[in-house]
């Protein structure tokens, strides 16, 4: 048995030193506080990593269907008055959305950009006070509002941007005065333009759109569908005057969903970048983009579906064209999803890590004190030899 147990001890690597031989050291004192100290905060930091995860990426095809693309938005034009800012979406399938309202909210700002109000899209719900009907008489007090389209439309319109819309479908020029429809008149529609004078124009808010390939934009003037499939912006009071052919912008919010950890959006107001284009920012400014699928999935369960996008940018000057200026965002989606999911770390993985950390902490200050004993104990001998005076 005694053999055994000597073969066991000469197997042992870390022999024992007496301790009548021990020559402990100031110097071997503080870098052992230090290096616990070290060791501590290194054990800390690992230990505060959030819930101590690790995530994996994964790319897929997306083989998903039916499914749809929220784009969120906030976007200032400082020189576009917000009664004259429309906002109009198409997709590859021909689906269109023209002057999109819902879920949309503008602020007029001044010149400093200032909030000076805050409205719903549109210039407003009209004043009833006894209306022009269809029929050329006044509103009574047992019908149904129907306003007159002034012979544009057999049907009813109950506000000065249905007028207008009548007018351009059937492509006739619109009066100068536009207070001589009822309609404007009760609306006030000419003047709320008018009292919005120098003012910008901030809109923010959301689209939900099929998950196809498509673009929008935001444009002064509004969209109407012609007599074809294809839409055009008409003229909206804005375009008789150069002033307002400035499009220059700001994007301060552009994502397309939720956010997640991680997530960078190119377009995001990191550098406050403006936009403007040559001479009064009379141009068309395009952004290609490029959408990336990505789901998210938290170690908890919890998944968020998103993307992540690229962009490409390029203006155009179309001042001697004659088009209507405007801001477009022409997005197409990427047949690949990336997948991120965390995962906690093994509880070998976070002890192995611990002990590499206690073990090179230590032989790092280990390889240091003997560095400074022994250079001390050579200096001394020298000194004491008088080769060192």
């Amino acid at each position: 048995m005694n053999t055994i147990f000597n073969r066991f001890r000469n197997l042992d690597a870390y022999p024992k030193v007496h301790k009548e031989f021990y020559n402990r050291t100031i110097t071997g004192g503080v870098i052992t506080v230090v290096s616990t100290i070290v060791i501590c905060f290194l054990k800390g930091e690992l230990c505060l990593i959030p819930n101590n995860t690790n995530t994996e990426t994964k790319l897929l095809v997306d083989t998903s269907r039916g499914e749809t693309l929220d784009i969120n938005f906030d976007v200032t034009f400082p020189y576009v008055r917000c009664s004259l800012l429309s906002l109009d979406a198409m997709d590859i399938t021909g689906e269109q959305h023209r002057n999109i309202r819902h879920n949309i909210l503008k602020k007029r700002i001044d010149a400093h950009g200032n909030v000076v109000a805050m409205m719903q899209d549109g210039i407003g719900a009209p004043k009833i006070q006894m209306p022009l009907q269809i029929h050329g008489g006044r509103l009574g007090y047992d019908e149904e509002y129907c306003g007159s389209c002034y012979g544009a439309d057999g049907n009813c319109c109950n506000s000065c941007e249905e007028v207008q819309e009548a007018y351009n479908k059937k492509e006739w020029a619109l009066p100068e005065n536009l207070d001589l429809f009822d309609q404007c008149q009760r609306e006030g529609y000419v003047q709320r333009i008018k009292d919005e004078e120098g003012e910008g124009c901030n809109i923010h808010g959301s689209l939900q759109i099929n998950k196809v390939a498509g673009d929008f934009h935001f444009a002064i003037g509004k969209s109407i569908l012609n007599h074809s499939t294809s839409s055009f912006l008409v003229d909206l009071l804005a375009l008789r005057d150069n002033n307002h052919f400035n499009i220059s912008h700001q994007i301060n919010k552009f994502s397309f969903g939720a956010q997640y950890p991680g997530l960078v959006n190119p377009l995001d107001d990191d550098d406050a970048k403006w936009v403007q284009g040559p001479v009064h920012g009379h141009g068309i400014y395009q952004y290609f983009i490029k959408v990336v699928p990505t789901i998210y999935e938290y170690v908890t369960g919890h998944v968020i579906y998103s993307n992540q996008y690229s962009v490409t940018e390029h203006f155009t000057n179309t001042t001697e064209q004659g088009s209507v200026p405007g801001v477009f965002f022409s997005y197409d989606i990427s047949p690949i999803k990336v997948i991120f999911k965390e995962s906690h770390t093994p509880l070998l993985h976070f002890l192995t890590n611990i002990c590499a950390i206690i073990g090179g902490v230590f032989t790092v200050a280990g390889i240091l004190d003997s560095s400074i004993y022994y250079g001390q104990r050579k200096i001394m001998k020298k000194v004491e030899l008088g080769k060192y005076r």
